[in-house]
């Protein structure tokens, strides 16, 4: 595989594991849980899960500058706060409606990315934005939600969720130095376990409920794939492909969480939402495959000069 491409599914892969997270918490409330306490034990396992990987792989402490070390906390306080924000955006507004608010992290994160690097969006990102916009509202299936009489911190909440996960696109697309990824996925997850710890449902811990009943195992689940597996991808590919691509790539969420929702619950899907599917993968894909295609011709045109300097 071309190694220009890996990256980008690197974060395919990532930001996938994601979507499969909604379909985990319904299962535990299913089984008695409340979204609070699924979250925690997410955050708490995970936390548990990335010490265990770096007492495994790791030999030393890292050594990291102040700066370096500010950086990666937060990313990881960033990481807690927007499943936080999400949950209550959750909480005042139809789940449907509450993906859609989440999903405003791709224009969000392109022009913080844009402001940032002071540059202008190219057009192919421009071109991107509508796709994922339009897809996302035709996959989430809110043409038929009555939006009269929803409450306006709903709205906020949503907008706070999406903020929050573009600016974690950006200090994790920063690069660290002296830091494995490892070492940068254990230091992020202790700081979100934290602050999800003073917001969520800390009672799981002192009363002994995440490790004396099933709540573990969807503790394990939740913290694989929400924060093992997707954090450890984006700290080796973000940096790689900077936070403005890489909150467009990240799209392939939703996909994702609708699609698993489909096949574990159950969940109706309509042609309008497959259409919205086909849209928001094509908008996520279109910004690689132009980059991918520009690298393409300037590596022929290399070859070609080569050829007639060699001639």
């Amino acid at each position: 595989m071309n190694k220009n491409l890996i990256y980008p599914l690197l974060i395919v892969i990532g930001s996938s594991s994601y979507g499969i997270l909604s379909t985990i918490i319904k299962l535990s409330m299913e089984h008695g849980f409340t979204t609070a306490e699924a979250v925690t034990s997410q955050y708490v396992v995970g936390f548990m899960l990335a010490i265990i990987l770096f007492i495994i792989t790791q030999r030393a402490l890292p050594k990291i500058s102040l700066k370096g070390f500010f950086v990666i906390m937060i990313s990881g306080f960033l990481t807690g706060t927007t499943g936080i924000v999400y949950g209550q955006a959750v909480h005042y507004l139809p789940a449907s409606l509450a993906v859609v608010m989440l999903f405003q992290f791709t224009w969000i994160g392109l022009f913080l990315d844009c402001i940032i690097h002071r540059r202008r969006p190219t057009r192919p990102e421009l071109i991107s934005l509508v796709f994922l916009v339009a897809g996302t509202i035709l996959a989430a299936g809110i043409l038929d939600v009555d939006l009269s009489g929803l409450d306006w911190r709903g709205w906020a909440f949503g907008l706070a969720a999406a903020f929050s996960f573009a600016c974690f696109m950006q200090f994790n697309s920063k690069q660290v130095e002296g830091i494995s990824t490892i070492g940068r996925m254990t230091v992020m997850s202790l700081f979100s376990m934290i602050i999800v710890l003073v917001f969520q449902a800390p009672e799981i811990i002192t009363t002994g409920k995440l490790f004396s009943t099933s709540l573990l195992y969807f503790g394990l689940a939740l913290g694989f794939f929400g924060i093992i597996l997707p954090i450890i991808l984006f700290t080796i590919a973000v940096p790689k492909v900077g936070g403005g691509i890489a909150s467009i790539l990240s799209a392939t969420e939703l996909p994702v969480a609708i699609v698993v929702s489909v096949i574990v619950l159950h969940e109706a899907l309509t042609w309008i939402q497959i259409i919205g599917i086909v849209l928001v993968l094509f908008g996520m894909m279109l910004p690689t495959l132009y980059q991918h295609r520009k690298q393409s011709a300037k590596t022929d045109n290399h070859l070609i000069v080569n050829e007639k300097s060699t001639l």
